[in-house]
């Protein structure tokens, strides 16, 4: 397994939150594999049965992504760059998860993403006049959940198990082992730690 996934779902302490830069010009190269990525999504991956986990781990690693062993992405997830995805150990993507990694999106070991959850590492800067594209990485650490329908912002990390409750808006970190939910999200309460 790749070893910048064993940091990433090894729960190492990562910096402050992350901070918003303006994306370049995106290349004819990133414009190809964007294309190409989107085949493949909709011949190969999409329509792969929802226990064939191994086969879109497969196809994800051959566009970049680097996945973990046991990984579960689910078919209706909906990846926008591969290579840019990092899954640890056992992490889930669940159904129609919007995946919308212009910048890295790291899910650690044994940490969940729910259905129709919507990780978006990108934003505009409305201060500009031409609204350019800004982006920052997201960071899901292990053990945490980010349950169904929830929105994770660019530059958020959810620390080891945290919970993003169902539909919360999160523009901000999530302490560990904390339970979040609202819009915008605020703390309900610490959760127990359990190791097992």
């Amino acid at each position: 397994m790749p070893d910048k996934v064993t940091a990433i779902a090894s729960g190492r302490i990562l910096p402050a939150r992350q901070v918003l830069v303006r994306q370049p010009p995106t290349s004819f190269y990133s414009k190809a594999g964007r294309g190409l990525w989107n085949i493949a999504w909709f011949l190969l991956y999409r329509p792969s049965p929802r226990p064939l986990h191994g086969w879109r781990r497969m196809l994800l690693r051959s566009f970049g992504a680097k996945i973990g062993r046991g990984a579960k992405p689910y078919p209706s997830a909906v990846i926008w760059a591969p290579w840019n995805l990092v899954m640890g150990e056992h992490s889930t993507l669940g159904d129609a998860v919007d995946c919308y990694c212009v910048a890295r999106v790291e899910i650690g070991d044994h940490a969940s993403v729910s259905q129709r959850a919507y990780l978006c590492a990108a934003s505009r800067d409305v201060d500009d006049p031409d609204h350019p594209l800004m982006t920052a990485p997201i960071v899901i650490e292990r053990r945490s959940w980010v349950a169904a329908e929830a929105y994770v912002g660019p530059g958020v990390t959810v620390r080891q198990g945290g919970v993003v409750a169902a539909r919360a808006v999160v523009v901000r970190d999530v302490e560990s082992w904390s339970v979040v939910g609202g819009n915008p999200a605020k703390l309900i309460r610490k959760r127990q730690r359990r190791e097992g």
